[in-house]
């Protein structure tokens, strides 16, 4: 059965949306909020996420990037704001499809249908990363080591996230920058040699010989557990 997460603030469109998923075969989870939201993709591991953009506690576009720290999940955003950057900045942001208020639940479930063939539903992102030093929880956005919580600039943050999310594999000077700092940022090749200096500092226990955050000379980093 196909799980669906409903994020919206209008309770009375929840339930409507509770109800009609249901009667087509889906399993229902809802949240009311962008903190909710974020906790019950991953304990909750949706096939699919509905979510609103208008959350009392964050934006919609911030819940995006929360999911995009970990999942691949599908996000079909519904929303009432109709501006073309607000549909930019959401798809930008990592939504698949953007579905503006009212709208009508034949072409809704279609476009459900649609996002969850394209994923192949079921396969299994981990949101939590335990390395034998430090464990990162990609869905909270924090880091932890020996139990507390690890401060992390949200420049630092980004580059780690990127190396987390491509575990194992070699990520290129080039996609760290694009990805972190943007896409006129790929000549500063020193920003990645101060900042992976930072966080092998915060989180290695012994920095001037990383386990965790490797360099690959001449050609970029790579995040190993």
């Amino acid at each position: 059965m196909t799980t669906v997460l409903v994020v919206d603030d209008e309770k009375a469109l929840v339930r409507a949306l509770r109800i009609n998923l249901v009667a087509h075969g889906y399993a229902v989870l809802t949240a009311h909020d962008g903190s909710s939201a974020l906790r019950t993709a991953a304990s909750g591991r949706p096939d699919v996420v509905l979510l609103d953009l208008g959350l009392p506690d964050l934006d919609g576009t911030t819940v995006i990037e929360g999911l995009r720290g970990w999942s691949r999940v599908p996000i079909i955003v519904l929303s009432a704001r109709t501006e073309s950057g607000d549909k930019v900045r959401a798809l930008d942001a990592g939504a698949d499809d953007y579905v503006t208020k009212p709208f009508g639940m034949d072409e809704l479930l279609a476009r459900l249908r649609a996002a969850v063939r394209r994923s192949g539903a079921g396969e299994a992102d981990e949101p939590v990363v335990r390395t034998a030093s430090f464990t990162v929880d990609l869905a909270a956005r924090q880091v932890y080591r020996d139990g507390s919580p690890v401060h992390l600039t949200p420049t630092e943050w980004g580059v780690l996230e990127v190396l987390v999310r491509n575990r194992g594999r070699l990520v290129s000077r080039q996609q760290l920058l694009h990805e972190v700092w943007g896409p006129g940022y790929l000549a500063e090749n020193h920003y990645l040699r101060v900042y992976l200096a930072q966080l092998r500092r915060k989180l290695e226990p012994d920095s001037g010989s990383p386990r965790h955050l490797r360099t690959e000379a001449g050609m970029g980093y790579r995040f190993e557990l």
